[in-house]
């Protein structure tokens, strides 16, 4: 499955080379540190906490890229006349080919050389990296068997838009704990906890290792027991789940008895949002579309997903770290803004049902509005909430007032330049082709809408931001106050000018908009 796959782009070819170069060489450098780390006083710490995480890894990243192995989806062997038994089997060792499992085996095998000493310990090293890697492999297959139904449904590829989110807080808190761990005195700081994670599987193997060079046999029996009974239930449940999976019925072959999609709809008209959003109107129309764009197109899903994250972890991980300031809560601001630029290009090709409906600036005019109201829905709360918490962890009340009037005029004015940069500089969104966000041979206008609009808003937000340099300079702390109405007004007019502004070009420029659009 490997050589056909590779087999079907010299693009995908180059990608698989270039991924196994890095990885072999890091994985290369993580064996050099760890053999380093042999005499360490804390090298069992460092390794049992090492191979904890990778057994974490290996259970979450199934769930979110559950597309990077098919050998993870066991219903395409379903038509076979293969037993359970030597199918367990066999999906076991397929599970052992590949760059990941072989970069597993060189940072345990690193681990175990750092802790070995004397011809026991080596013994049991030889008997813990592969029982280690067997359990992390199991892992994986037991988790990924069990969610297969989810992961091959729409709602499974739309939980892989949040590989994105969880990797972006991941860093954060790793960097996060590395410097409180540089405040707390080092790795020492982490043997309570290591006294736990060592018997937990597959960590106590690698355990093991350690106690059988401290001379603590009967310990390191126990702890490798521990791995192997971890092995023989992983094998089990996954045994157990994939014989459900063989011979239970789809969910999706069997006629439902409940009510149709239409009349589900029709009977949850009229509830709350969605009542608003279900309007006669242009203005409810294009809104609850917007909204469900961003519920169910996974690029548009990917994009806020993204930004939401990194618009809360930037200022909130800063104030935690004792180095922010509540002015970096307008991050989230600027990140979610930009969103409201290339509004034309989620439409892609169904944009020509949206040109039909524009006949004058007028209508231009309300479909841009529309869309920025579906994003104010959102991005209003949303950057309100980020500041006040942002505030509440610096433990600084004062400065609140401007730093929402700083916010709410800096999304006003990335509203007004999102919808001229969308008039002026559409381009094209792939539906297929991964993480590429734009078309070949159109880098250059996504280049020129987002950091032209990134700038166009920083200026058009210099009044609000000099008058807040006024007030502290002159010392007028009692008017500080004024800047959030201020902020508040400003960027409403400033939104309601750049909504003017892109109307008549929008318009004009319809049948250029839907030829930009529709090239992906």
């Amino acid at each position: 499955m490997l050589r056909n796959g590779l087999r079907q782009s010299s693009g995908r070819r180059v990608v698989y080379v270039l991924g196994a170069i890095g990885t072999l060489l890091l994985a290369a450098a993580q064996l050099a540190g760890l053999v380093l780390l042999r005499g360490s006083t804390h090298a069992g710490t460092l390794t049992v906490l090492l191979t904890a995480l990778l057994a974490l890894g290996w259970a979450v990243m199934p769930l979110f890229f559950p597309s990077g192995d098919e050998t993870l989806d066991p219903t395409r062997l379903v038509m076979l006349p293969l037993r359970p038994r030597p199918l367990v089997g066999a999906l076991l060792a397929a599970s052992l080919v590949g760059i990941g499992p072989l970069f597993t085996f060189l940072l345990l095998t690193g681990s175990a050389v750092a802790t070995a000493y004397g011809a026991a310990a080596v013994a049991v090293a030889v008997v813990a990296v592969p029982l280690t890697l067997l359990v992390c492999v199991a892992l994986a297959r037991a988790v990924a068997t069990a969610n297969i139904r989810l992961l091959t449904s729409r709602k499974g590829r739309d939980l892989a838009v949040l590989s994105g989110l969880v990797i972006a807080i991941g860093f954060q808190l790793v960097n996060f704990g590395a410097q409180r761990l540089g405040d707390a005195g080092g790795l020492a700081a982490l043997d309570p906890v290591t006294e736990t994670v060592r018997w937990l599987p597959p960590a106590s193997a690698i355990g093991a290792v350690e106690s059988a060079s401290e001379g603590a046999y009967g310990r390191a029996a126990a702890q490798l027991l521990l791995s192997a009974g971890a092995l023989a239930a992983l094998l089990y449940a996954w045994r157990r789940s994939l014989v459900k999976l063989m011979t239970a019925p789809d969910s999706s072959t069997l006629a439902t008895a409940g009510p149709s999609r239409r009349e589900s709809a029709a009977a949850g008209r009229g509830v709350g949002m969605a009542r608003l959003l279900s309007g006669e109107g242009r203005t409810g129309a294009v809104a609850g579309r917007s909204l469900r764009y961003v519920w169910r197109d996974p690029k548009t899903k990917a994009a806020w997903v993204t930004a939401l994250a990194i618009g809360l972890i930037v200022p909130v991980f800063n104030a935690l770290q004792g180095t922010g300031t509540i002015y970096l809560a307008c991050f989230a601001a600027g990140m979610l803004g930009i969103q409201m630029y290339n509004q034309f290009g989620q439409d892609t090709s169904a944009f020509w049902m949206v040109a039909l409906t524009i006949s004058s600036p007028r209508d231009a005019y309300l479909e841009l509005r529309a869309r920025a109201l579906a994003m104010l829905v959102i991005i209003l709360p949303y950057s309100t909430l980020v500041t006040v918490v942002t505030a509440a962890v610096l433990g600084d009340w004062r400065p609140l007032p401007e730093a929402l009037g700083l916010s709410y005029a800096l999304l006003g004015a990335m509203l007004a330049t999102g919808a001229v940069a969308s008039a002026r500089f559409p381009y094209s969104i792939p539906q297929d082709s991964g993480f590429k966000n734009v078309v070949p041979g159109q880098a250059a206008l996504a280049w020129i809408s987002i950091f032209g609009g990134m700038l166009g808003a920083a200026l058009l937000c210099a009044p609000v931001l000099g008058l807040t340099l006024w007030i502290h300079a002159a010392g007028a702390a009692e008017w500080s106050s004024l800047l959030l109405p201020v902020g508040a007004v400003y960027g409403a007019l400033v939104a309601w000018g750049g909504l003017r502004l892109a109307a008549p070009p929008t318009a004009w420029r319809l049948p250029e908009i839907l030829t930009a659009v529709s090239k992906g």
